[in-house]
């Protein structure tokens, strides 16, 4: 075991974070291999799809926040022992959930057209993204679902389910991904725009089966036995609301700058694109880390004992910093043969493989401390600090200097990279750090 850590306690983390971070390494598994796929098209193709996903995200962001809210609510009604009222914040977040994701997606589905264009000088990747970016959207309701649920099972230590889930789903929708990408099987060739249609397919898959499991594991938990009090909803919109401000502007921040890179050029964009979700594969485990961190946490202050849920955050990110140590490895040492599975431009790959040997050098420690403080925070009930400290390094910092960087000086992608690295995700890192040594988020209610 990692020096520092106890052996049962390296234990009870590896047994809560293992399935939940399989499950969000399968989601990016699962991404990247839509990524090679929608590869093959071209570096538009590559383009539409990388602005198209941050645009989604950023739309998602209405009721992504759903799981933080319920796994700090949860949390802490599990480690306070009153388990009959553990599914009362999911239910909760089922009927915010289904009050405001129909009508959002309407409208934002209404209004992609319109917006749309405004994020990229190409007619070609404005021609592919549109209706990928429709198609995504109206899985909204599903998407809250699904995070909702995510919230729930990591609080209450039933991470197996949440990983069996996403890898359904995800299997479905590389399925469909070959099949409406291509027009396999008698099926027609829609390109990016079956990508699309695939991805909101297998998501309300996923939250069939997330109801289904809910009906026969939470039901002695309260999952809908009654409708939610006010006070709850008051409780999880307060919890839950910061952190979808938050996802907002970060999904609104990385669409941005995708729209600055792709001033510099198309190939720079599509380079891009691979190296966020390149990012993503050592990304998602460490937040699957920082998921564990918070459900520990929130159980032990329901049991009254803050040093025990300071410990479970400086556990975690030290078993954070050899996992995410070991998965950066064939980033720095072979950033080409790696690219290589997802770009087929030789020039794509020389503009990508700078930046991405820089992601693998630095990410143990920049994003193991980073991102399993910020869930852990989360988790904690600390949503409006996150927040603040997310959007002011994005948008008050990070993205002007990447504008004046790139298209007013004429720097390519390796510079903004380097302020990427640096400048945001390492500020973000050390912030979250400190906030959470000072422990003030021990005396926030929930």
């Amino acid at each position: 075991m990692i020096k520092g850590i106890k052996k049962d306690s390296g234990q009870r983390i590896l047994t809560l974070a293992l399935p939940i971070i399989a499950g969000m390494v399968s989601q990016n598994l699962f991404n990247l291999v839509d990524i090679a796929m929608v590869g093959v098209l071209g570096n538009t193709a590559l383009a539409a799809v990388g602005l198209g996903g941050f645009t989604v995200f950023m739309c998602h962001a209405l009721v992504t926040g759903m799981s933080s809210g319920v796994q700090a609510m949860s949390s802490r009604r599990k480690g306070a022992g009153e388990e009959a009222q553990m599914a009362a914040p999911l239910n909760a977040a089922i009927v915010v959930i289904m009050a405001i994701a129909p009508l959002a997606s309407l409208i934002l589905y209404w209004l992609t057209p319109i917006f749309f264009p405004m994020l990229s000088n190409d007619s070609k990747v404005v021609i592919d993204g549109i209706p990928y970016v429709q198609a995504r959207i109206a899985s909204m309701v599903f998407v809250g679902i699904n995070m909702a649920f995510r919230g729930y099972l990591s609080a209450v230590d039933l991470p197996r389910l949440f990983m069996n889930t996403l890898l359904a789903t995800h299997a479905l929708n590389i399925l469909l991904n070959y099949v409406l990408i291509f027009g396999k099987w008698g099926f027609p060739t829609l390109g990016v725009s079956g990508a699309g249609i695939a991805s909101l397919i297998a998501t309300a898959f996923g939250s069939l089966i997330y109801l289904y499991l809910g009906w026969h594991h939470a039901r002695k938990n309260g999952f809908l036995k009654s409708w939610p009090s006010k006070s709850q909803l008051q409780t999880l919109s307060r919890l839950s609301l910061p952190f979808s401000i938050e996802q907002l502007f970060f999904g609104a921040g990385f669409t941005v700058l995708f729209w600055i890179i792709g001033q510099v050029g198309t190939a720079e964009l599509a380079a891009a694109n691979v190296l966020v979700y390149l990012m993503l594969i050592v990304i998602y485990p460490a937040i699957g880390l920082g998921i564990t961190a918070g459900a520990l946490a929130g159980q032990s202050l329901g049991k009254n004992d803050f040093p025990g849920a300071k410990a479970w955050g400086w556990d975690v990110a030290k078993i954070g910093v050899l996992m995410l140590g070991l998965l950066g490895i064939p980033m720095w040492l072979a950033p080409q043969w790696v690219l290589a599975i997802f770009i087929h431009d030789p020039t794509t790959i020389a503009i990508a493989s700078g930046p991405l040997r820089l992601v693998g050098i630095t990410i143990a420690f920049i994003e193991s401390f980073g991102m399993t403080f910020m869930f852990a925070l989360l988790g904690a009930g600390e949503a409006k600090k996150v927040m603040f400290i997310s959007i002011m390094s994005m948008w008050c910092f990070y993205l002007p200097a990447a504008y004046v960087l790139g298209p007013i000086m004429g720097y390519g992608l390796m510079e903004i990279w380097l302020l990427h690295v640096f400048a945001y995700r390492g500020l973000l890192a050390l912030s979250f750090t400190i906030l959470w040594q000072r422990g003030k988020w021990g005396k926030v209610k929930v």
